[in-house]
């Protein structure tokens, strides 16, 4: 499908796009750039091209002063696309603040922060799980086909002993067998050296496919003379401080019940926080943490934490933390948050506040 896409409108995605990040109040512009990047082995097909093993997306954010950040894997689902209205009220504060940046010198430095920080993470993956499945392969292939040969071999012997002493077989002569188990043999010798080069994987060097300016909502807030957000917790989260509160709360409740929490926050992936189980290896908690203020009544969830959180339903745990005069009041856990999509034009949802606290339990 991803292939598809690209053919038809990889030239649209080069000429760039306007998105409005809603959830930001601040008046910097920023740049979003996408990545293909793949993961070949040592394998050629029939026209002497590489097999790709492993093709994904990467999202890299640039700021204006040239800061490039991990956006996460699916970051323009928060997003929204520019009105007919803002393009117009835009367009002279745009020209002053971006005069001078060029796009293929950003596109280089995407490209660079790729090759330095995802692209790694991206080939370690693939690898694990790469090697580890064609040893797997090579292990079962080679027991089979040695318990053949071996059938083979004594069935050649048998034959040809069988034929020294007159008894001639009318189905099969000892020739036949020993042809048979040499077969096999070439058979085994060509699969093991298939199956190396699969394991010889090697990184692509990522390309760039498209790019876009994302417009922070308080820029344009600040153009059309509006003041902040008037309710509290409007956006569940009003400042860095209670931000700050709540990923602590909910990390120390974590430690807590003996899992190992790392925080992901900056990395946009649908939650804030991913928490190892011990007695369990290889399985996660996916936390995404909502601080609240005195005076909120609603917390919002982006598309992408909603789409996550219906993905990994028995995974996915939506963290509710009240705080009030700089002190953590309550921490609430609720499991599967969420019971539909977001409509397909929408950035965000608006959640009753109280209505999700009353649905939480204590974390667990």
């Amino acid at each position: 499908t991803i292939d598809v896409i690209l053919e038809r409108y990889r030239p649209l995605l080069k000429q760039g796009a306007v998105l409005v990040d809603e959830r930001d109040e601040g008046e910097t512009p920023r740049w979003l750039f996408y990545l293909e990047h793949a993961i070949r082995d040592g394998r050629v097909d029939g026209e002497g091209r590489v097999r790709v093993v492993s093709r994904r997306l990467q999202f890299v954010e640039i700021d204006v002063e040239g800061h490039a950040r991990n956006a996460g894997y699916a970051p323009y689902l928060d997003y929204r696309p520019l009105l007919e209205d803002e393009k117009e009220l835009l367009a002279p504060e745009l020209e002053a603040r971006l005069q001078g940046a060029q796009a293929h010198d950003l596109e280089a430095q995407a490209v660079s922060y790729a090759v330095r920080e995802l692209v790694p993470a991206h080939f370690e993956e693939v690898r694990r799980h790469k090697v580890a499945l064609v040893e797997k392969t090579m292990a079962a292939v080679k027991d089979r086909l040695t318990k053949e040969i071996a059938y083979w071999d004594h069935r050649a012997e048998e034959l040809r002993l069988q034929e020294q002493a007159g008894k001639v077989n009318a189905r099969i002569n000892s020739a036949r067998a020993r042809q048979r188990a040499d077969e096999l043999q070439a058979r085994l010798e060509k699969r093991m050296r298939e199956l190396e080069q699969e394991k010889n994987l090697a990184p692509l060097p990522p390309e760039v496919l498209g790019y876009a300016l994302v417009v922070p909502n308080g820029l344009l807030r600040r153009l059309r003379g509006e003041g902040a957000a008037g309710e509290p917790g409007l956006f569940a989260r009003e400042t860095e401080e209670v931000e700050r509160l709540a990923m602590e709360a909910v990390m120390e409740a974590e430690r807590a019940l003996g899992y190992e929490p790392r925080d992901v926050s900056r990395e946009r992936c649908g939650y804030d926080i991913e928490s190892r189980i011990p007695a369990q290896p290889g399985r996660l908690r996916f936390i995404e943490v909502k601080g609240r203020v005195a005076g909120a009544r609603t917390v919002t969830v982006t598309k992408n934490e909603i789409l996550t959180a219906l993905n990994k339903p028995d995974d996915y745990i939506l963290a509710l933390v009240q705080v009030q005069e700089g002190r953590v009041r309550g921490v609430r856990y609720v499991r599967r948050p969420f019971r539909r999509e977001p409509d397909f034009g929408a950035a965000s949802v608006n959640y009753d506040f109280d209505e999700l606290w009353g649905r939480g339990e204590e974390p667990r």
